[in-house]
């Protein structure tokens, strides 16, 4: 049979809407970002329901396309480069790893990984805590720069919320400790149990209660992980220019403020 061009155009932007109603998946589900669980120790994973909660609220709340499956990984892993960010945490010490794999750290962070520790051990001087700053004196020995404060106006407060502390499910320590190289954040350190804000049972309840602040601290704990995900993903963008009004009119807004809003995006 023969089609007229005005039946043939018809026909071809039917198929084509058809077509565009579909997912395109050409580049495969490895495009997906996908956290990496850092296995260290015994105790590295306090909170076993934490990251893939933490990864299911990225990907609702921003437009990353998250993998939920966890990648564990060690230092001696041959996935270890697979994603931008690896996740470390704990509830007591352990042991510095050998050299090499202190090297194979060394050489993730270098190369533009991105480490974030979680202490879950409700203290802000107990073993885990020391066992993390021989970890980081480890990966750069005296006479390089150890963990130092996060100033409060530093990206990772605003690369996609903001806010001005580590929020977790405790709120025992304001700030947030850091590795700075070439003027990158390429370690973060909080000590507020962000995982124990994410933690749920199999019937779904979070675990633990957030205290002292409660269901409000507990968003803007995801939010504190949300904000480590863009900035491992994105850097610094949002200290360019082109962002400081908006940032200074939101600097009106503080999260203490916020009571039964619906979470508003940065730009």
């Amino acid at each position: 049979m023969t089609l007229s061009r005005r039946q043939f155009l018809t026909l071809s932007a039917a198929g084509g809407a058809f077509l565009c109603t579909r997912r395109g998946n050409a580049i495969g589900p490895r495009s997906k970002f996908r956290i990496g669980h850092l296995q260290l120790g015994e105790s590295w994973n306090p909170r076993p329901t934490a990251l893939r909660r933490m990864g299911w609220e990225v990907a609702k709340r921003t437009s990353i396309d998250v993998e939920l499956d966890i990648a564990v990984v060690t230092p001696a892993s041959a996935n270890l480069h697979e994603t931008p960010l690896l996740y470390l945490a704990g509830d007591r010490d352990f042991h510095v790893p050998r050299e090499r794999d202190v090297e194979a750290l060394r050489r993730f962070l270098t190369f533009g990984g991105f480490l974030f520790i979680d202490s879950a051990e409700g203290s802000t001087d107990g073993a885990f805590d020391h066992s993390v700053r021989r970890l980081v004196e480890a990966i750069y020995p005296p006479p390089s720069q150890g963990l130092e404060l996060v100033p409060g106006d530093h990206v990772i407060y605003k690369s996609f919320y903001l806010i001005d502390r580590p929020f977790g499910r405790l709120a025992i320590s304001p700030v947030m400790e850091g590795v700075v190289r070439d003027k990158r954040l390429v370690i973060a350190y909080a000590q507020n149990d962000l995982g124990g804000a994410f933690a749920r049972d199999n019937f779904g309840n979070y675990e633990f209660q957030c205290v002292p602040g409660g269901e409000r601290q507990r968003q803007l704990a995801f939010r504190v992980f949300v904000n480590v995900i863009m900035y491992a993903l994105c850097l610094d963008y949002k200290s360019d220019q082109v962002h400081v009004p908006f940032i200074m009119r939101r600097r009106r807004w503080r999260p203490e403020d916020e009571a039964n809003t619906t979470p508003e995006r940065s730009r």
